[in-house]
């Protein structure tokens, strides 16, 4: 892969570029208004795929936020046209990577001296590159180790890069403004905490720790002197990504082990620890063929709310959902911003009915002991739904923002979870917390 010998840092550099980009996309449609004027068969196809590769070749050049956010609307399946999340994926393993004087450069200003002076070997390429740093492998002392370098100027244009990629967002993700503002503010929070290294170090080690009784799972051991504010060192863990290892056809009690190591792994971080790893895409994590599964990034970490946890994760419960339960599942919905003071007795209607659909569906996992996520029935729901949703006119029009700041990487983390599980084709235990298991099916 092609490695870049610089990052544009400034905020007018960066701009630059998206506005050449914008430029290459708007050149996109042109062409297919035209060839639409002239055959009103032609389909998308081509201007999706040709907007898909100028704006992930823009960000990945630029690296960052930006690119962050693009790989973070490809975990969802439903949420883009096919041809944006094939290639969004791309920043989860791909993207290019950063030539080695810039490493060198990283190094000398945080410990005073290139790698290959701090250890025994350095690879000079990166072995895997993704949105926000790159990574490489190193020995010292017989140990072979992973050392993940941030990208330069990733920290300082967090907030700048969000402005810019706003109306790219609006347009794919076809919502309203104060929606995006939304989910914008804390995805914002989150990105400036994962370019905290130390932040991410110290958070490493704790859940690691907190995680290491549960079966199945692995963790690397981190290196604090060896690690800095854009630097972190830890074990060299063995094992593929995703992809790879279903391409080696693994067994269905393989599949069931990894998948039930999963679903362990977040159940016991939301529900005990009231934090959690909420960057559930398949580049975080390693398989292996006897069934067991690494853990090796905690960048994206949120902290759950005892308010948010509480009553989000009352509405799991079936008798909530039901009729019964109407009184309660309004005061919850209200308290967690679903339906909003500025709604008609129409609004409330329509989107408490949205809401009851879009929960049971989330929660259906929790409703029996085992749960076969090959289901691709329940998926198909899920993305129907989702269709649905998005072409309601009452929806389209309406223009208040729903549902807690809080939701946001909750929702993104157990959609991501269940993707995961999917692709396994996993049936697992759905453990539950003690209030729930007390609930009848």
């Amino acid at each position: 892969m092609k490695e870049q010998s610089r990052i544009p840092t400034g905020k007018v550099q960066r701009a630059a570029r998206f506005v050449r980009t914008g430029a290459k996309v708007g050149g996109n449609y042109l062409k297919y208004y035209t060839k639409k004027a002239f055959n009103p068969e032609h389909g998308r196809e081509e201007l999706d795929s040709d907007n898909a590769e100028d704006i992930y070749d823009s960000l990945s050049e630029l690296k960052g936020s930006a690119l962050k956010v693009a790989q973070m609307m490809a975990m969802d399946k439903n949420l883009l046209p096919g041809a944006y999340q094939q290639r969004f994926q791309m920043a989860q393993y791909s993207a290019p990577p950063l030539s080695y004087p810039l490493v060198v450069k990283t190094f000398q200003k945080y410990f005073g001296d290139s790698p290959t002076k701090l250890f025994d070997t350095f690879t000079k390429n990166a072995v895997n590159a993704a949105s926000m740093g790159q990574v490489h492998q190193a020995t010292m002392d017989g140990k072979t180790l992973a050392v993940k370098i941030q990208y330069p100027g990733v920290g300082d244009s967090v907030k700048s890069d969000l402005k810019l990629v706003r109306p790219f967002a609006l347009r794919l993700l076809n919502i309203n403004e104060k929606e995006l503002d939304r989910y914008m503010e804390e995805v914002e929070e989150k990105l400036l905490e994962e370019t905290d290294y130390e932040l991410e170090l110290r958070r490493s080690i704790e859940i690691s720790e907190a995680c290491g009784h549960i079966e199945s799972l692995f963790f690397p051991k981190y290196y604090q002197d060896l690690s800095s504010e854009r630097v972190i060192t830890m074990d060299w863990l063995e094992g593929m990504h995703l992809k790879e290892f279903l391409q080696t056809n693994p067994s269905q009690e393989v599949r069931n082990s990894i998948g039930q190591a999963l679903w362990d792994f977040y159940h016991h971080q939301i529900h005990n620890l009231r934090k959690v790893h909420a960057d559930p895409h398949p580049g975080n994590f390693l398989m292996r063929e006897d069934g067991t599964l690494g853990i090796i990034d905690f960048g994206c970490i949120k902290v759950i709310p005892e308010f948010f946890y509480d009553r989000y994760f009352a509405l799991i419960s079936k008798d909530m959902l039901s009729e019964g339960g109407t009184d309660d599942i309004n005061k919850i919905f209200e308290e967690l911003e679903f339906l909003v003071p500025e709604d008609t007795p129409e609004d409330r209607k329509i989107f408490t009915s949205i809401f009851k659909e879009m929960i049971g569906l989330l929660g259906k996992p929790f409703h029996s002991d085992t749960f076969d996520f090959s289901d691709d029935a329940y998926f198909k729901q899920i993305f129907e739904l989702g269709e649905r949703i998005s072409n309601m006119q009452e929806v389209r029009k309406n223009k208040n923002a729903r549902g807690s700041r809080h939701g946001l990487y909750i929702n993104r983390t157990y959609f991501g979870l269940y993707n995961i599980l999917n692709d396994l084709k996993a049936n697992i235990t759905t453990t539950k917390p003690e209030w729930l298991e007390a609930t009848p099916a």
